[in-house]
């Protein structure tokens, strides 16, 4: 009884807890035990059992009475299952929601949800992450998103309960293997069981699946594992499997499997398989029996034993009335509980179903967070909730806990009553289909529910959280919380920032970006931004050249300032646009987080990229950006110096005063003479030879450095990191200087690295004291990046090539920088002796006199430079007895102007008589003296000084003082000239150091190097370095050659996916044949000796057919190896690069020969282009078929996937290029392709807003049905997709007309609303029409009503009324009598029933009767009334608006007794002003009595007097009077029917008004109407408010509707505000419309209300804002000659061509002088065309304008003369014979007989001038 005891425990809360090892299964016994029980236990429930959803179920704690067996038999109550109830180790069957990189969010029955942790999945996975992260290496590790997807069914366990912060439980899950299938032994396992497994490993042949049970071995072989969702060859450790048990062997020791798509749909549980209460799995399918039918759910029976229910969250909706007891269903296990054995069973079709999925999301697109009103409560569920029916017929679910507050009580029965419901929807259950709301107010009301309601540039108030070091987190709701940056916590940074804010304080703020997705918050409390009312930059749509908007800079640079708006919208201002001042260095003046007001320059939203301008706002720039004038790179400039700092001078280049900046470092070659230079030069002073080193940043850098200024001009400069090669040598100079190694920076802003073993031959210690900062370099490439974009460089004297020259240009040209800035400095000196010392030279002998003598040195005076100091040396006066007074010859060796500093020798050797010295000859120098970079030597013993410099090369580093050139050292020189005239004179030697060991074999390889390699030679070398792409090969004579990758190998001898290179290893010596070499640079320095010297690194060939030297070897270009492929040839390729911007991948068949392979085009599964780069690897080889090859211009396109073209029916993945609501889906497609995909092809089951679930970007499987012209039509209907295992559509495809029949019901999407009806596109090709009469039962007097309630892309039903099918027209109707759906125009409108037929017919004949009728009586009536009351009525008929009704209502009250005055009255009152003007017959003039339908006898009442009551009450009135009243009164309440039936009736109260307006809410008539009825009881602020209503009410799509409100708010406001409120209205028009027409109608307003003032400074505005429009200038012309300033409008004219387009000038003049004409002086608009025609003689429409404008304001003598001078005009025959037909129809009409005739004389001879080609 063991068994029978676990399965069926005695009692429910106090159930005995076996342990796993007494667990005995006994199947017969139990189920014999069972049925003996089943038939008393139904006897005895028989009565009882009658409605149970009356008594809620409640739990018993004594002991059951009867057999135990009954707990599971039968429940009392049907509930769903609450948080409460569950329990750690509970089973359920869930659905996955979401995946995250670590967690899964679980959808679980009944609305609840479940957390799946990365570390709950299975040991073998736990295991793999452990190993891969101590190891720091997760390339292996394949993520939860790589395991999981949305819709995926998982068996899981309950793991833990864990209590979030807000003291709600949070469900942690396991899909374990080991917990789930805990109850399972090795001995219960049968096949046929489908359980839930992790795979273990993976093996050879199939993969090792851990099930979680002691003893059992399971393997899936790889021909088993299929599964629509994950490829064989994508099964990772951790994968989660549902297989099947196909074979069980030794006792369920060992176990094979298999799995395939439908798995849950086989998992049916039959009886032989032994299950039981204890190991019964979620997800498995039954067959069950209907034991019991309630209206909370089903109880039923299954597996001959057990019982189960239903409840009424899954019961299918459709079948809900039909189950009965004692049917057969198929039903899903959802889980047990472990306390009650409860087993929860569902009915759903897409659980029970084979081959169906879950749905993840709603079929009606994300609604979570959308309140719902209008809602009906179909049933309620005691103890669990209720269900709504939404306004769109679809279902949802309350939760009795949100049926009530959370602390509050309900009732039930009341919240039933109600008609009517608003909620909010909380979330959508998958495994329920059914979307969970809430009908808690507070929860309602909330603003925001979710991150998904809040947007960027949003007011909201929060609560302070946490303090953190890098923020504040703010708390906007219970749920939304967002993080305030530090340097957005105050418009200045805060250094204590917890002293101005604290836990739990209210705080305002501003949403600077949201991501719903990652639920990320951002949040500022700037004051600036909080409170600007400039319009906010959103995204990059938002911004045009000229708006400003505040905004705060994130980061300074030295080229500019990165500004933020919001939402990641950025730009850069340059540093031109910080300041109208010059900056050098912006960090100094501007900060991060600092807010400021930008101006846009420049924007390109569809490149991301803006430029702003600081400056532009602070000067209050309106006009036109000017455009920047590029300086061309390497182009030598003039420049002027603007201001000196301490960094570089800032200069104004020269002619177009574009400013740069020339640093000090770059004055010159020489370090030593940048400081000289530097110090010479004052402002304004001219520099020349200067050229631009950039273009590409915001502001430009000139150089003045002689060598790079070469380079520049020679070309030998890289322009992009795309040019930067191995090998490549390059001039450029040191930027900065680390412990690690130097930074070389080149022209075109390129840096390099020289790290501290590549700087020089010898071991470096300190770096700097190698090399100084600006300092001139050679550098040569030694490594490149490519995917950082990063380069080394080395600056190793052995590894450069110097040329020939170099040394001794440098030499010039620091010595004439050395005399430039000493002659300047001279220059600007008043005293003789700095220009003394200017004029010295080296070698020049002077007369001294000793002035002191010490034994180190001594010390002289001269007469001729007095005040300086001459000094000699102790070196230079040795041998020598210098006595004080002592008169001497000195010879000068060095002048320190700056310091009046000149130093001698009196050596004898050196005072001798020079001897002449021949070119060519060598001799032994002594250095004499050194200074800096340059050094003074004697050549040997001819007593000839001259200057070499003091290094070598211009890489030359001095280690130590040895190295260095001291005085007395010698060194071997040879003359190259005996007298250099940039050296003033002096011999021009050469001079070499002694070279290293090293340096010696590197030149010899370098020179073998320079004189290249030729095609076909074999090389022997040895591999320097392996790269993925190349192997790098040291030659024999010591030269570099690279091997390509698709050149190691033979073709046929590489494998897929393999790695050529890697097959050679470092130190290997292999050979070669040259097919080829790629240039390191193009020319190399000066061009003294080399001056088209170039290098050539070769390219080897290690393919043994090709090192045949029988074999003569050509080179083929590329352009021949392009046209030699075909396309859909398959050929080997290489991975040499992928871009991950545009995700595509380079490959290269051959060195010279690259191709590109597109995402689309190397991915087959979605999952892959997360990271594509990890399946293919550089250098690795892949097989690829052609796409598309041309040779020019060059495009080498090829596919990885095995297709090469597209063809129909076929299968690919495409990427949603763009979302078009009127097209629906644009798509590239694989191979090239592009595509579109309509509405209807998106989905087998239409939904509302179809597009809303896709994106830009997103991948999908695409259907390819059709080409046409190149262009695909494609589906993403799932039954073209899987058509084995989707549904049947709901929607069925329509191709063609054929498959359409009149009476056919079916649904579609509006594509448009217009006069002709409602279009319904049907499908891709088929669009119907229903006509305006067959759309809605409603009367609409125009089809904007209906676009407003039919927007595109809604989805109707329809049913069709004929087909044409030659016409290829369908007509369609949407009346709810054809549809059975509601009408698509809602009731509450009010609009007036459309009559049809008969009744059309008999409301036609009645409402004429009753016209008759009415005007007949109505007559009769008149003629009866008294004259005293008709008077009285004229009266009130002439009201006008404003305070003169006041005034006349006085006038009638005292004249009363005088009937003659009414005509006089009605004649004043009609006469009166009409201050406000309304279109479509409104007018001011209907009177007030009309207001009350009253009838004519209490007319007559109110109209008489007190005296009138009097004499009526006597009066007894007869029945056929009281019966004539009863009519009357009739006649006239008919009458108001008809006018309120009337659409064309002015209304004459509010409440007409407001009936109308909910009609036509977006009709400004209507508006403007309502507010001149207020306006006419001089009711002001009503009708300001209803223009604030207007504002407000009117779609902002009705552009021109909101116009014509916010012109008549201005118009009040000008009649009865002040200036100040004006001035309010019109600048919030400026915000809300565009800015032109707004100005425009403020202007007229001003002008026809005669206020001149106002009305010109108004236009002196707009044409400074409008200058571009010509419309502006024409309207301010009219604005001056009408008030007769005709001056002023000449004036205006010059202006007006200055500023408009030359293009528009002739139109402009001719306006202004028709304006002349009509306006101003007319012989001044005649010179004016006489001027303009002169110019332009063939604009025949200004010579007609201007005949037509003499002919009204000139003379017949005039008139005639233009027209004689026209018809003599050289223009087409056309054109004059119009001009004669004008001439003979003005004499016609103004001359004489004579006059007549000479004009049609003149014709003939014109016809008889012109031949043949007048008479055609």
């Amino acid at each position: 009884m063991a068994s029978v005891e676990e399965d069926f425990p005695r009692g429910r809360g106090n159930a005995k807890q076996h342990t796993e090892s007494k667990i005995v299964v006994q199947r017969p016994e139990v189920d014999n035990l069972f049925k003996l029980n089943e038939q008393a236990e139904t006897k005895k429930r028989k009565a009882s059992i009658k409605d149970d959803s009356k008594k809620p179920k409640k739990p018993k704690t004594d002991k059951v009475k009867g057999d135990a067996l009954t707990l599971n038999a039968s429940a009392k109550s049907v509930e769903i299952l609450h948080i409460k109830n569950v329990r750690e180790g509970m089973l359920m069957l869930g659905c996955v929601k979401e995946v995250a990189d670590f967690e899964v969010m679980v959808s679980l029955p009944c609305g609840l949800l479940g957390f799946l942790s990365i570390k709950n999945v299975c040991d073998s996975y736990a295991k793999l992450l452990t190993e891969q992260l101590e190891s720091a290496d997760t390339e292996e590790i394949c993520s939860l998103p790589h395991l999981f997807y949305p819709g995926m069914l998982l068996r899981c366990v309950v793991a833990r309960l864990d209590i979030a912060r807000g003291g709600s439980l949070s469900i942690q899950l396991s899909i374990n293997p080991k917990l789930v299938n805990k109850a399972l032994t090795s001995q219960s396992l049968k096949a046929g069981m489908v359980l839930s497994g992790c795979v273990d490993s993976v093996e050879d042949h199939g993969y090792i699946v851990d099930l979680g049970i002691g003893g059992t071995q399971a393997f899936l072989p790889k021909k088993a594992a299929k599964d629509k969702h994950n490829n064989p060859e994508e099964l990772k450790v951790g994968q989660y499997l549902t297989p099947r048990v196909e074979e069980v062997k030794n006792n369920g020791r060992v176990v094979r499997l298999s799995s395939s798509p439908p798995t849950f749909a086989l998992a049916r549980a039959e009886s032989e398989q032994g299950w039981n209460l204890t190991n019964l799995l979620p997800g498995l399918l039954v067959k069950a029996v209907i034991r019991k039918v309630t209206k909370h759910g089903l109880i039923l029976g299954f597996l001959t034993s057990f019982g189960g229910q239903v409840d009424f969250l899954h019961m299918e909706p459709e079948q809900a009335s039909s189950y009965t007891v004692g049917a057969e269903v198929q039903a899903c296990v959802l889980y047990v509980e472990p306390s009650s054995r409860l087993v929860a069973l569902s009915l759903r079709s897409y659980l029970v179903q084979p081959g169906t999925v879950v749905d993840p999301c709603p079929a009606g697109g994300d609604r979570v967070g959308v309140v719902v009103e209008n809602c009906k409560m179909t049933a309620m569920h005691h103890m669990s909730g209720a269900t709504l029916e939404l306004p769109d017929t679809s279902r949802a679910f309350v939760h009795v806990n949100h049926l009530k507050e959370s602390k509050g009580r309900t009732n039930e029965n009341r919240v039933l009553a109600r008609p009517e419901h608003t909620c909010r929807i909380l979330d959508f259950s998958p495994m329920e289909q059914i979307h969970f709301v809430s009908l808690r107010k507070s929860m309602i009301d909330k603003p925001f529910f979710r991150y998904h309601d809040l947007q960027a540039g949003q007011i909201v108030e929060g609560t302070v959280s946490v303090l953190l070091s890098h923020g504040m987190v703010v708390h906007v709701s219970d749920h939304i919380k967002g993080l305030v940056p530090r340097t957005h916590l105050s418009d200045i940074v805060l250094k204590n920032p917890e002293k101005k804010y604290a836990e739990g304080m209210k705080v305002k703020c501003r949403v600077l970006s949201v991501n719903p997705e990652m639920k990320k918050l951002y949040l500022t409390r700037k004051k600036a931004l909080i409170e600007s009312t400039l319009p906010l930059f959103l995204s990059y749509a938002d911004t045009r050249p000229g708006r400003v908007s505040h905004g705060y800079i994130v980061c300074v640079k030295d080229f500019g300032c990165i500004f933020r708006f919001y939402n990641d919208v950025k730009g850069l201002v340059p540093l031109s646009e910080l300041s109208a001042d010059p900056i050098i260095n912006p960090e100094e003046v501007f900060y991060v987080g600092q807010v400021l007001k930008a101006k846009v320059l420049k924007c390109d939203p569809a490149k991301a990229k803006m430029v702003l301008s600081f400056k532009a706002v602070v000067e209050g720039d309106t006009a036109d950006v000017k455009p920047r004038v590029d300086l061309e790179v390497g182009k030598r400039l003039e420049a002027t110096v603007l201001k000196k700092s301490v960094k570089g001078l800032e200069v104004s280049v020269l002619p177009d005063d574009v400013r740069a900046v020339l640093p000090t470092m770059h004055l010159s070659d020489h370090v030593s003479n940048c400081p000289l230079l530097w110090e010479s030069l004052r402002e304004g002073d001219n520099i020349s030879n200067l050229v631009c080193l950039n273009g590409n940043k915001s502001y430009f850098t000139v150089t003045k450095k002689p060598t790079v200024r070469w380079a520049l001009e020679e070309g030998m400069v890289a322009k992009d990191f795309s040019e930067v090669t191995v090998g490549l040598q390059l001039i450029g100079w040191i930027t900065n200087i680390m412990s690690y190694g130097v930074f070389v920076e080149f022209p075109y802003g390129l840096v390099g690295l020289a790290p501290k073993s590549a700087m020089a031959d010898s071991f470096i210690s300190d770096t700097a004291a190698a090399f100084q900062p600006g300092q001139t370099v050679i550098a040569k490439v030694s490594n490149v990046d490519e995917e950082k974009r990063r380069f080394l460089v080395t600056l190793k004297v052995s590894e450069v090539v110097a040329p020939e020259g170099d040394a001794q240009t440098r030499l010039i040209n620091g010595l004439q920088e050395r005399s430039a800035a000493t002659e300047m400095s001279a220059a600007r000196d008043n005293g003789d002796l700095r220009r003394q010392l200017a004029e010295l030279s080296v070698g020049q002998k002077l007369k001294l006199t000793v002035s002191t003598e010490t034994g180190n040195s001594a010390t002289f005076k001269s007469d001729d430079l007095s005040g300086a100091t001459i000094r000699a040396t102790k070196r230079h006066v040795t041998g020598s007895n210098l006595m004080p007074g002592q008169k001497v010859t000195a010879v000068v060796l060095h002048t320190d102007v700056p310091s009046t500093c000149v130093h001698v020798s009196v050596l004898s050797q050196l005072l001798q008589k020079k001897k002449s010295l021949t070119e060519g000859s060598k001799h032994a120098a002594t250095v004499q003296h050194v200074d800096a970079d340059f050094a003074v030597i004697s050549i040997g013993d001819t007593a000839q000084l001259t200057v070499i410099q003091a290094r070598c090369h211009l890489n030359d580093v001095f280690l130590s003082e040895s190295e260095e050139l001291r005085p007395g050292s010698s060194l071997p020189v040879e003359v190259l000239e005996r007298s250099c005239e940039g050296m003033r004179g002096l011999p021009l030697v050469s001079w070499e150091r002694s070279a290293p060991k090293n340096s010696r074999r590197a030149t010899s390889g370098s020179q073998a190097g320079s004189r290249g390699h030729r095609v076909g030679d074999i090389l022997q070398g040895k591999v320097q370095a392996v790269k993925p792409t190349s192997v790098l090969v040291t030659l024999e004579d010591g030269s570099t050659a690279s091997v390509h990758v698709s050149e190691v190998l033979e073709v046929a001898d590489v494998r897929q996916s393999s790695f050529p290179t890697s097959k050679l290893k470092v130190g290997s010596v292999v050979t070669g044949r040259v097919i080829g070499g790629r240039g390191a640079s193009r020319r190399r320095f000066l061009p003294f000796s080399h001056p088209k010297f170039s290098y050539t690194i070769p390219e080897l060939s290690l393919i043994p057919s090709k090192l045949d030297k029988s074999r003569d070897f050509k080179l083929v270009p590329a352009e021949e190896k392009l046209k030699s492929y075909q396309v859909g040839e398959e050929l080997t390729c290489f991975v040499s690069k992928f871009y991950p911007e545009r995700k595509s991948l380079e490959v290269a068949t051959d060195p010279c020969v690259t191709g590109t392979v597109e995402l689309l085009d190397m991915i087959t599964d979605p999952k892959e282009a997360v990271r594509p780069e990890k399946k293919y690897k550089l250098g690795q080889a892949v097989r690829a078929k052609v796409v598309e090859v041309t040779p020019k211009p060059q495009r080498f396109v090829l596919s990885l996937t095995g297709t090469h073209e597209l063809q129909k029916g076929a299968v690919a993945l495409g990427l949603v290029t763009k979302i078009q609501p009127a097209v629906g889906l644009l798509v590239r497609l694989p191979c090239g392709g592009m595509g579109s995909v309509a509405v209807t092809d998106l989905t087998d089951a239409y939904k509302s807003n179809p597009l809303d679930k896709y994106s830009k970007d997103q991948l999908l499987r695409c259907f390819l049905l059709e080409n046409t012209d190149g262009k695909w039509q494609l589906s993403l209907r799932p039954s073209r997709l899987n058509p084995e295992t989707a549904k049947p559509a709901k929607d069925v495809e329509v191709l063609s007309l054929d498959e359409l029949q009149a009476g056919q019901i079916i649904r579609g999407y509006i594509k448009s609303v217009g006069e002709h009806g409602t279009f319904v596109r049907l499908s891709a090709s088929i669009t119907g029409r229903a006509q305006i009469q067959h759309t809605t039962k409603y009367f609409v007097s125009s089809h904007k009503v209906l676009s407003e309630h039919l927007p595109a892309n809604m989805l109707l039903t329809t049913r069709i009324l004929s087909i044409d099918r030659e016409e290829n027209l369908v007509d369609l109707s949407l009346l709810a009598v054809d549809t059975g759906k509601p009408d698509v125009i809602p009731e509450s409108l009010g609009l007036p029933l459309r009559l049809t037929g008969e009744e059309k017919k008999k409301h036609d004949m009645q409402a004429m009767s009753k016209r008759k009728l009415h005007e007949s009586k109505q007559g009769r009536f008149e003629s009866q009334a008294p004259k005293k009351k008709k008077s009285k009525t004229s009266k009130t008929d002439g009201n006008d608006s404003g305070v003169e009704v006041y005034f006349r209502e006085e006038e009638d009250e005292e004249d009363q007794g005088a009937p003659g005055s009414d005509s006089g009255k009605a004649a004043r009152s009609s006469a009166g002003p009409c201050r406000l003007q309304v279109a479509a017959g409104f007018s001011w003039e209907v009177g007030l009595s009309s207001l009350k339908p009253a009838p004519a006898g209490q007319e007559e009442d109110s109209s008489d007097g007190e005296g009138q009551d009097e004499i009526r009450k006597p009066q007894k009135r007869s029945r056929h009077e009281l019966a004539q009243e009863k009519k009357v009164a009739e006649k006239a309440l008919t009458q108001r029917e008809a006018q309120l039936m009337d659409p064309s009736l002015r209304p004459e109260d509010a409440a007409a008004f407001e009936r109308l307006l909910l009609a036509s809410p977006n009709s400004s008539l209507l508006w403007l109407q309502y507010m001149a009825h207020h306006l006419q009881a001089t009711q002001i602020e009503q009708a300001r408010a209803v223009a604030e209503r207007a504002l407000k009410t009117i779609s902002f799509r009705e552009e021109q509707e909101k116009l014509n409100v916010w012109v008549s708010l201005l118009n009040l406001e000008n009649m009865y505000g002040t200036e100040d409120s004006l001035k309010k209205v019109f600048e919030r028009a400026l915000q809300y419309c565009e800015p032109m027409p707004v100005y425009q109608q403020l202007a007229d307003i001003y002008a026809k209300s005669e206020k001149t003032k106002e009305a010109e400074g108004l236009y002196k505005k707009m044409v400074k804002r409008f200058s571009q429009n010509k419309a502006v200038w024409l309207s301010y012309g009219t604005f001056l000659l009408q008030q007769g300033q005709s001056d002023a409008a000449s004036a205006l004219l010059q202006r007006a061509l200055k500023s408009l387009p030359s293009k528009e000038s002739v139109d402009v003049i001719g306006k202004f002088a028709q304006l002349e004409f009509r306006y101003g002086d007319a012989e001044r608009g005649r010179a004016m065309f006489d001027k303009v025609l002169t110019s332009y003689p063939k604009r025949t429409d200004l010579w007609s304008v201007f005949i037509d404008l003499t002919v009204k304001h000139g003379s017949q003598k005039d008139v005639r003369a233009i027209l004689d001078r026209v018809i003599h005009l050289s223009m087409s025959v056309k054109k004059i014979k119009f001009f004669f037909k004008r001439y003979l129809e003005y004499e016609k009409k103004h001359g004489t007989p004579q006059s007549i005739q000479a004009v049609k004389e003149k014709a003939m001879e014109f016809v008889e001038a012109k031949g043949n080609e007048a008479a055609e």
